[in-house]
């Protein structure tokens, strides 16, 4: 019987050993040193937040894996050794595999800045990172400030978790606009308007210089690149993560900026794969970027990566490209691409619609040419994954989007609804005549 170890219980690791055990009677062990059992790392904030306990944050109870299996070993990887097969665990001990599979998962960046590894200066990823905050900042008393480094997702995650705590928040984004270089003009200075609304320092173009100590070797302040000395108690670092894979120096796996993977997510090693965060495939699908830490693509090359290895080589497709996200308040979904003005094609057109009052917009591109869509960004509705899905397949043109808008939208009932008035724009801009066809239930099930 094949011993299948993973390493890494994140999302990806356990979905693989939760296919595995479907399709198969293969041995399974899954080793993490980050946490007992798997948890949903999207979920972190809102322990700190107090709107849930961490152990709320586990999808299974804890008898799940005994009864399914699947063996669980808190333990930390140093060493891969892929011609005896074994894994190295500090402290001495050995694993044995058949197959191994690398989900590591990711780690955030670190860019050489002076005092990183000070007390008070950290991430916000793992378990680990959610302790620690709660002793770093516990409430406004013990940290009087803190400053947030990066204007990603996590970056803004951050800055809400310690404002619900009423802890003022220096934001550094080094970009001109927050998240520019994916979001465009329109969508980015909306996030701008409403960070600030909720009382966050938002400091653009701004990048960090150095964090300052005191004599206790804890970050006490950080100076910008505008000559600026900020006091604080707390740096948070969220400028993008990387892949976790230190530990496979010396390994003989083939590595880049994360583990290079072919279609199948096998590695240059017979009988490795790695999938997840900290996967790198040798190109990008489509559009997609070679690394994706993405929480869903994690759990498709965990289903994917199952078949292969119960006998059903099956390659990692993972389809049109789609997240979603909060930002404070306001919630975002993206379907299909739409790309910021850094990263726009020349033959990319966007219509933009903003709510004359409240944070809601959406933008939707298209070929200007062949008037093909691309794909919608929406902030504050909420839209049906499945219908955008069969657009983009059908490579619908923007008028028929336009035409059946009203079937996209998933907000609950009694919703104010905005398609008239972005069909209206539409119409205004673009010298058209589209008539918005009424929401059809018919229409709506065939697709879902």
């Amino acid at each position: 019987m094949d011993h299948i170890v993973i390493i890494g219980n994140g999302i990806s690791g356990v979905t693989l050993a939760r296919h595995i055990r479907k399709l198969s009677d293969k041995r399974i062990t899954i080793i993490s040193a980050e946490s007992d059992y798997f948890f949903s790392r999207t979920a972190l904030m809102y322990v700190y937040m107090g709107h849930m306990k961490f152990e709320h944050t586990q999808p299974y109870e804890n008898w799940f894996w005994k009864k399914n299996r699947i063996d669980l070993m808190n333990g930390f990887v140093e060493k891969v050794n892929t011609d005896s097969k074994k894994l190295l665990l500090k402290g001495g001990s050995t694993v044995s595999y058949d197959k191994l599979v690398i989900a590591t998962g990711s780690k955030p960046n670190k860019f050489g800045w002076p005092g990183q590894d000070l007390k008070g200066v950290q991430g916000l990823y793992s378990k680990q990172d959610l302790e620690m905050l709660e002793k770093n900042a516990p409430n406004n008393k013990v940290c009087n400030r803190a400053v947030i480094v990066g204007g990603g997702l996590i970056g803004i995650e951050m800055a809400e978790m310690l404002r619900s705590r009423e802890i003022p928040v220096t934001f550094l984004v080094r970009e001109k606009s927050f998240w520019n270089g994916v979001l465009p003009a329109g969508e980015s200075a909306m996030i701008n308007e409403h960070i600030i609304e909720h009382h966050i320092d938002l400091q653009l173009d701004t990048n960090l210089e150095k964090i300052i100590a005191d004599d206790n070797g804890h970050a006490k302040a950080v100076v910008t690149d505008k000559g600026e000395t900020i006091e604080c108690n707390v740096v948070g670092l969220t400028a993008g993560v990387a892949p976790n894979i230190d530990f496979l120096k010396d390994s003989g796996i083939e590595i880049g900026r994360g583990v290079k993977v072919n279609r199948f997510l096998e590695t240059n090693i017979k009988d490795v794969y790695a999938i997840g965060d900290c996967a790198e495939q040798h190109e990008g699908i489509g559009s997609r970027r070679p690394i994706e830490a993405v929480w869903y693509t994690g759990r498709m090359m965990g289903e994917t990566l199952a078949q292969t290895i119960c006998g059903n080589p099956r390659k990692y497709n993972p389809g049109h490209w789609f997240n979603s996200a909060k930002f404070l308040d306001v919630e975002y979904q993206t379907y299909g691409w739409v790309f910021s003005e850094r990263g726009k094609k020349e033959t990319e057109q966007h219509f933009h619609w903003r709510h004359p009052e409240e944070k809601i917009c959406i933008t939707v591109a298209f070929d200007k040419d062949t008037n093909q869509f691309l794909g919608i960004n929406t902030f504050g509705i909420r839209m049906r994954h499945e219908i955008f899905d069969q657009w983009l397949t059908e490579n619908k043109d923007i008028d028929h989007v336009m035409t059946y808008l009203k079937d996209a939208n998933f907000d609950p009932e009694f919703y104010n609804l905005h398609e008239d008035a972005i069909v209206a724009k539409y119409n205004s801009d673009y010298n058209k005549n589209i008539n918005p066809k009424k929401k059809s239930w018919k229409r709506i099930f065939s697709i879902a």
